[in-house]
């Protein structure tokens, strides 16, 4: 029971099942010091006239007309209070044109400020202007707003937090300043650095690295169970050295009647994570193995392979959809295309090749990845002929031909053939 007079209505609880009641079970009756509630019944007060609407009144009223005095704000406060509001209006219209549609679906754009290195003794083919470029493509393909950016020239990264403390100080103050939901780095970070930075800036910005923002690119991008395969795979060893303990409540499982403390969590996790990524492992060679007798049966017949290899959004899909006349995706985006098309193209002279289209590549290529798409880039390995396309448009084509050229030499292809296209994107 209040203050003024209005009773608190309880419920009573059995297992499973809570009855609750408009009414007290239980007559409660007001304190003493309270004066109850009094509905005038007079013809002026009870019901009126022009709104049907039934008045109650205590005594005090009864004999006071006069209306209750309403505190008035000064111009000040109503100034800020309008401000205020109009504020949050705003704010409101921004946040709801940050959901964007991204792959047949909505999401929420967060905001992301990127973080670059220069090393001053290692030549790059890329520079950090040109490399945080390229990462702001990828950051718009994953579907989130670039804010802003910075970048450091270091002799070698810190190993604490891969950039200097300075810089730390001036990200930390960006990050308030922009309401940056995510710091995304160009390069790979360690797990130790990663757990660092989110500690230093706090709260709930995210950080990752340049390999962590691809696979989630081909995460959103993966389209067939093959990809999703590979994808899991890929990102499931990229986590397994970069775990960290989930629940902080947890220092060990119990150790049952043995002596010893038990099994730490964190460690649990990475078994969970070590078997799953043997799961994978087996599901994709039963993938690649099926991929082989589709290939033998494509030998029995003479007809030549020809794959389209390059840089990603170079336009291999284009071109495959324009001597083909297929409907492959071709977007101005990076990894349009993840899973390898093949389409049936005859010559003039009547003679007909197969043509490829493959998964693009790009520099700073995660490792994981590349072993991960292992079945999906063994169709290179199988080609007669490598057209390798390039955008000859792009400032960097040249260091682009190089990216592609170090990922083709891992893949131990250099016995094929190989043709350049020019192809102005």
């Amino acid at each position: 029971m209040s203050g003024t007079g209005t009773f608190f209505y309880g419920s009573v609880i059995q297992p499973l099942i809570r009855y609750h009641y408009l009414s007290p079970p239980i007559p409660i009756r007001p304190l003493c010091c309270i004066s109850p509630l009094i509905t005038s019944i007079h013809s002026n007060d009870a019901v009126s006239p022009q709104n049907g609407t039934l008045r109650f009144q205590t005594e005090h009223q009864q004999h006071s007309e006069e209306p209750l005095p309403v505190p008035s704000l000064s111009a000040a406060e109503e100034n800020k209070a309008t401000t205020k509001l109009r504020k949050k209006k705003e704010d409101d219209v921004v946040s709801d044109n940050r959901f964007k549609l991204r792959n047949g679906r909505e999401v929420f754009e967060e905001k992301a400020y990127l973080v670059g290195v220069e090393r001053k003794n290692d030549v790059q083919d890329f520079g950090i202007e040109e490399s945080l470029s390229e990462l702001s493509q990828l950051v718009d393909t994953a579907g989130l707003l670039v804010v802003g950016s910075t970048y450091q020239k270091l002799t070698s990264p810190n190993p604490r937090t891969y950039i200097g403390s300075g810089k730390v100080s001036e990200i930390k103050s960006a990050i308030h300043a922009l309401g940056v939901e995510t710091v995304i780095f160009d390069d790979e970070l360690s797990a130790g650095q990663l757990r660092n930075l989110e500690k230093i800036f706090g709260g709930d910005v995210r950080v990752c690295d340049r390999t962590a923002l691809i696979l989630d690119i081909f995460n959103q991008r993966a389209a067939t169970h093959e990809a999703s395969l590979q994808v899991s795979l890929a990102q499931m060893e990229y986590q397994l050295p970069r775990l960290t303990k989930m629940w902080t409540h947890l220092e060990r499982q119990a150790g049952g009647k043995v002596k010893g403390m038990g099994e730490k969590q964190i460690e649990v996790d990475k078994r969970i994570l070590r078997n799953q990524i043997g799961i994978l492992k087996k599901e994709l060679e039963s993938v690649r193995k099926h991929r082989k007798q589709y290939r033998n049966r494509r030998f029995s017949v003479p007809v030549a392979v020809v794959s389209l290899v390059g840089y990603t959004n170079a336009g291999k899909s284009t071109l495959l959809n324009q001597l083909t006349g297929a409907d492959v995706l071709a977007e101005d985006k990076l990894f349009a295309t993840l899973d390898p098309t093949t389409r049936r193209v005859q010559m003039k002279n009547g003679k007909e090749f197969l043509l490829t289209d493959t998964v693009g590549f790009i520099q700073k290529l995660p490792t994981t990845l590349v072993a991960a798409f292992r079945a999906t880039l063994e169709e290179i390995s199988e080609s007669s002929l490598l057209v390798h396309v390039v955008d000859i448009s792009h400032p960097l084509a040249e260091q682009q031909i190089n990216a592609v050229d170090k990922v083709l030499s891992e893949l131990d292809v250099s016995s094929i053939p190989k043709l350049i296209v020019w192809n102005k994107h």
